[in-house]
């Protein structure tokens, strides 16, 4: 892609100061600019970066004073931050704007398949499936029978979706995530023989799963993520949790089977849920916490293993921290007791 200062200024409604018709290529950080990129200054801790980037064309807000001559073109917005935001999002647009049906790809001829779609090499697309308008299926995606995916979802290279897995719209599922294997079910007490799991998973619209997850299909029923969750790389979900609207899992997150999380839920990185439980809405879960009751309370911050109020939670740390202090004190108290004893016999 190829744009001038000029056209870029169109787009946010800014100003150029310099060379209107300079060309950039590129984005960059202001610190790592380099000539033909185009990079932002909003944080005043990079005002330095402005006076010696070597990117071509920085974007700063309307009201900043310079201090300095400046090489690089500038583009004056009203928010440089919320700016180049816009500048992201309409390049990653333009980047992943990807169409056509490889010859390399598989469709059965019992799927239906929606307008305008991009279905790169070796992707695979099941019987009776249903793909809707706008999707993209990135190389070497695996989409089995019966499984529906929604209107402009984007499924990325390697993603393995089993059959039956109904996925929503404006969904975004990143590289080697898994969609509905085998929930972790056996019967020690019966040869440790495996139960059979029947049931699906149901992702509705505007979720975003990172790289390398794994959601287990229910035993009977369905493992449910509500609109809008968010899961960063390396998330475990069992069969049938749900997950509640707009809940967001930091990395290495897992959740054993049949638990219900609410609405608006954090889980900060490694958290760990076990099963048959609630958590309530707008729970607040801190790394590495271990949750092993129900949750009941809305709105309450977590922390610890076994976790519990994370208020409480700091107080103790602080005993916990002076254990082997008090450990002494009791050791020294119980010896000097003794010794007491002995001279008073």
């Amino acid at each position: 892609m190829q744009f001038t200062a000029t056209q870029i200024a169109d787009l946010l409604n800014g100003q150029v100061e310099g060379d209107a018709n300079i060309t950039i290529t590129k984005l960059s950080k202001i610190e790592e600019g380099v000539h033909g990129s185009i990079s932002f200054l909003s944080n005043p801790h990079y005002i330095q970066y402005l006076y010696n980037t070597q990117a071509s064309v920085v974007i700063i807000n309307k009201d900043f004073t310079l201090t300095a001559p400046v090489a690089a073109t500038l583009i004056r917005v009203e928010n440089a931050g919320n700016a180049f935001t816009q500048l992201l999002e309409m390049y990653n647009e333009v980047k992943l704007n990807k169409k056509g049906i490889s010859k390399l790809s598989f469709i059965a001829e019992s799927a239906t398949i929606g307008s305008d779609i991009y279905a790169g090499e070796f992707s695979f697309v099941g019987e009776n499936a249903i793909i809707g308008n706008h999707v993209k299926i990135y190389p070497q995606v695996y989409i089995g029978d019966n499984a529906v995916i929604g209107d402009n979802t984007t499924i990325f290279a390697g993603v393995k979706i089993y059959s039956e897995t109904n996925i929503g719209k404006n969904c975004i599922i990143h590289s080697g995530t898994v969609i509905g294997s085998d929930g972790f079910r056996f019967t020690p007490e019966n040869d440790n023989k495996k139960v059979p799991q029947i049931g699906n998973v149901v992702i509705e619209d505007d979720v975003e799963i990172g790289a390398n997850c794994a959601i287990d299909r229910a035993t009977l029923g369905s493992t449910i993520l509500r609109k809008g969750v968010k899961f960063d790389n390396l998330i475990h979900i069992a069969h049938n949790v749900e997950i509640g609207e707009n809940t967001y899992f930091a990395a290495h997150g897992v959740v054993a089977g049949s638990t219900k999380i609410g609405k608006n839920c954090m889980f900060s990185g490694q958290v760990g849920i076990v099963g048959h439980l609630s958590i309530a809405d707008n729970t607040i879960i801190t790394a590495q916490s271990g949750i092993s009751k129900s949750i009941t309370k809305k709105g309450e911050v977590y922390m610890g293993s076994p976790a519990f109020d994370a208020n409480k939670y700091r107080k103790a740390y602080i005993h916990f921290r002076n254990l082997d202090s008090l450990v002494q004190r009791v050791d020294k108290i119980e010896k000097l007791q003794k010794e007491t004893e002995l001279k008073e016999n």
